[in-house]
Formats: C-alpha cells, sequence, structure tokens
C-alpha cells in the first residue's frame, strides 16, 4: 500500500495534524499487510480500553485481546492488501478519526484454492493524541454487501 516509512504520531515538518492522523492510519494498515505484531502494537493505544470490530465478527475489547486476536489473524491470513479510497479525516483536539473504504485482496481461508478472494468493508478508525504521537483506540469495519451506491438504496 505504501512505502512503509509511515510510523504513528510522526509527520514531516510542515505537516498538518490531518497528514500527522493519516500516517497513523497508514501505520495501522501497513501492520495489518506485513503481518506484524511489533508493528500492530505500537500502532494501538492501550489505555483506556481499545476496542477492535472487524467485519461480521463480535467486538474485542482491551489491549491484550486484541494483540492475541491480531497473532491468530497474522497466522491464518498469508497475504492481505488494503487499497483505500473514500479516505476523510476529522481532529477535534486530541481525539481524530479516519473513514474509508477498504478494498481488501487477500488468500486463505475463504478464498479459492489458489487463489484470492476481494471483498470491501466500510471503516471507522478513532484515534487519540498521546505524549508519544497518535494511536489508534478504536477500528470498526463493516461489510458492504452491495457494489450498489446511492442511487441503488432510492430505487
Amino acid at each position: 500500500m505504501t512505502d512503509g516509512s509511515a510510523r504513528p504520531g510522526e509527520g514531516a515538518p510542515g505537516a498538518t495534524v490531518e497528514d500527522v492522523v493519516l500516517n497513523a492510519n497508514t501505520a495501522f494498515y501497513n501492520a495489518f499487510e506485513a503481518g506484524d505484531l511489533d508493528l500492530m502494537a505500537a500502532v494501538w493505544l492501550p489505555e483506556p480500553d481499545p476496542v477492535c470490530i472487524h467485519p461480521g465478527n463480535a467486538a474485542i475489547y482491551g489491549y491484550s485481546e486484541m494483540m492475541r486476536a491480531w497473532a491468530m489473524i497474522f497466522a491464518n491470513t498469508p497475504y492481505i492488501q488494503f487499497f483505500l479510497t473514500d479516505v476523510q479525516v476529522r481532529v477535534d483536539e486530541d481525539v481524530a478519526y479516519v473513514t474509508c473504504t477498504e478494498n481488501v485482496l487477500s488468500s486463505g481461508d475463504g478464498a479459492p484454492e489458489d487463489g484470492f478472494a476481494g471483498g470491501k468493508a466500510l471503516a471507522t478508525n478513532v484515534f487519540r493524541r498521546t505524549s508519544s504521537g497518535w494511536r489508534l483506540w478504536i477500528h470498526h469495519a463493516s461489510p458492504v454487501l452491495s457494489s450498489g451506491g446511492q442511487q441503488e438504496e432510492a430505487e
């Protein structure tokens, strides 16, 4: 997805706070794509009670439970890549959120044999500013079940 240089909470000189939050968001997806538990741990806010909701699954509460869940996901996902679209960021003092469409390409469970599966989810990533930068506090992704847009819903 990116060159992997983005780190949570860091920005180039002259970067806006929105740019820094977007870098933290990119670091989350880079850690996910890399299947790297250390990178994922560095992205998340350990306290107070982070929450992670993957499409079609129950909420995972708390840092320890979440890191166990990420370890299981990484162990069972040989390949995953995200193409983010419709990315929007909003910052309000020490809390920020990013909404986006996750266009996902993956292999492993659910993918055709020797192939890839594709999917789409709408995600909200909520960040909190800390003394060490912006950290992910809440991730919530919901599956997109239809390829239709607002026009289809109106009919």
